[in-house]
Parts: structure tokens; sequence; C-alpha cells
């Protein structure tokens, strides 16, 4: 398998896209100014839109896209795009091709991950043998793991963020019970994300009594940055607790031995309402496999292009990463 530079490298969220132009294999990338999704009517018009301003057109793309991957078409949950690596190969003229999901993408990133992209949660614990754990959210949730045996990365895909998510005590019940519900459930993507945010808050408002407007999680981190005692404030604070007993909760589904690794589009805007300790209590109260949960680290990336390095790797190097190229590969 090979893919021949250029190369573009595209990560498609739920709302916006961002890329990187690589001229050829291990050249610096070039970063490319998020897009929003709604400004395009598919994939393909970004793309012809954002080579206007490049010297030269890519022979490769690989694309990672924030919705379920079949072969070789990806379908965007949050957003209209539907993507089809083949069509767009042909119209496009590349020589080759792959599409990911996002989450996939992410895992596969995690080997190039560099210590100044990462900020270290509660003790810098050593990353123990077996899989890594890399969860995250944004529009909304993803999580995915990774396994490796030696000399190639296995990316190993979940709809974890569709389970139910349970309340854990007298105060949680009461914002559960007027908790807006997606499709009749209550699940960790329901609150864990970036609309979850939003419900968490009103949620929280009606439950314990106070006023507050209709806000999106975005003004909620923005009320909340304003005045780090008000109730925005505390919905956020609330919001890293859940975040921290989801990713003990999955470290123990995978056996995440090697770590857990936190990203998205929110978790890194809102450092400042993360208490390490706090955390990792919440992280670690899973008995009776606390003592394992208490020896797996806990880590945020704070690099938002890493998943296209991580792309731009598997460009380079595709024999280090086992992935079913001749299914899913577009030439």
């Amino acid at each position: 398998m090979e893919f021949p530079h250029p190369l573009l490298v595209c990560d498609i969220g739920g709302t916006n896209v961002r890329s990187a132009f690589l001229g050829a294999r291990g050249a610096s990338p070039i970063l490319i100014p998020p897009r929003l999704i709604a400004s395009f009517a598919g994939f393909a018009d970004y793309v012809e839109a954002i080579l206007q301003n490049l010297g030269e057109r890519p022979r490769s793309l690989i694309a990672c896209g924030a919705g379920p991957v079949l072969s070789r078409h990806l379908q965007l949950t949050n957003a209209a795009w539907a993507v089809d690596g083949p069509q767009l190969a042909y119209s496009l003229g590349l020589s080759q091709g792959l599409l990911l999901n996002d989450f996939e993408a992410q895992a596969l990133s995690l080997p190039i991950h560099r210590p100044e992209w990462l900020r270290i949660i509660g003790p810098a614990l050593p990353p123990g043998p077996g899989p890594r754990l890399i969860l995250g959210p944004g529009t909304g949730l993803g999580v995915a793991a990774l396994i490796s045996d030696g000399t190639r990365h296995l990316s190993l895909a979940s709809e974890a963020a569709h389970t139910e998510f349970a309340p854990l005590d007298d105060e949680e019940r009461a914002i559960w019970a007027v908790l807006d519900r997606v499709h009749g459930r209550i699940t960790a993507e329901t609150l864990v994300s970036g609309p979850g945010l939003a419900r968490l808050h009103q949620a929280r408002a009606q439950a314990l009594g106070f006023a507050t407007h209709a806000l999106d999680g975005t003004a909620v981190v923005i009320a909340a940055k304003n005045d780090a005692s008000s109730q925005a404030a505390e919905t956020l604070r609330h919001f890293w607790r859940l975040v921290a007993r989801l990713s003990g909760d999955l470290a123990l589904v995978f056996l995440a031995r090697g770590g857990v690794t936190l990203s998205g589009g929110v978790l890194p805007r809102i450092t400042e309402f993360l208490e390490a300790d706090l955390f990792r209590k919440n992280f670690e109260a899973k008995a009776p496999m606390d003592a394992l949960a208490r020896s797996i680290p806990t880590q945020l990336l704070e690099a938002n292009d890493a998943v296209l390095i991580g792309m731009a790797a598997i460009a380079a190097h595709p024999q280090n990463y086992a992935i079913d190229f001749g299914r899913r590969a577009w030439r």
C-alpha cells in the first residue's frame, strides 16, 4: 500500500473541518484554518475551495469524520455530509485515499503524541501493558482504544457514547429527573458532549432552583469564565466529574492499562475548571476494581491538530497500521 504525496489530511467534526497539506513525505504540514461544515454543500466542495489557495493538488487524501465508516463510505452523524471515497478520488483525480472514523483516527494517532501536547491529570503514572483508551466530547462523544503488537497498531472502534449513564447521588437523581432526553434515553453522549453541557446546565437550574437563560454549551463556558463563582462554573466542575466517572468506567471496560487520553473540542477550553485531585477521585472510585483504576494514567491532549499529524504518519508508514487497506483504500 502506498499513499503518493502531495497529501491532504482532513478532520471532519460535527461543526468544523480542519486540514493540513504535506507536499512530500516527512514534510512539515501546512495547516489550513478551520472552516464551518455548514458553509459547504458537501466535502468535495470544501476540498475544491481550500485547494484554490494551494500551489499544487494532492495525489492522496486521508480523512476522518464524526460518523460511521462502512468500507469506503462515511456518513456524518451530526451533520448532513456523506463522503464516498472512490467517487471523490475520481472527481479530484486522486491516486489513493482512505476514510476513517474520527476516533479510530484519534486512537491510531496515540503513538505519535508528543509530551508537549499533553497535560498529565493527577500523578505521573507509567503506562502499563495493554490497550490505550482515548475519548472526548465535542459535538458528540467519541471513544476508541488502541492495541499494539510491537510492530503494528490496531484501533478498536466503539459506540460507548450511546450506553446508559446513571446518576450517582441524590443531587444527580434530581438533575436526571428533569434532564432533556435524547431519543428517549440518557446516555453518556446526552451529557458528556458540547450539547450535553448545555443540557446539564439547564437541568441543574431546574433541579436546584437557580435562574438561567437557555444557553448553548459555548455560552455556558463564557459565563463560567466571566465568573468563576457562578452556577455556570459549577456546571463545568460537575461536567469534569462526569468525564472522570465515564473515563474510569471505560478504562475498566477496555482494561486500558496503557492509559486514558482525553481529547475533543470541549475539554481543552475548560481546563481552569479541572481539579486534578477530584478528577482522580472520581476516576478511581470503582470498587472492587479501584486498585486497578489507581494504576491507570490519565492525560489531556491539548493539541488540536494531533490527529492530522497522525493521519500523515499513516500515509508515510502504512505498514505500521493494522488497517484493511484492501477493503477500505479507494484505489
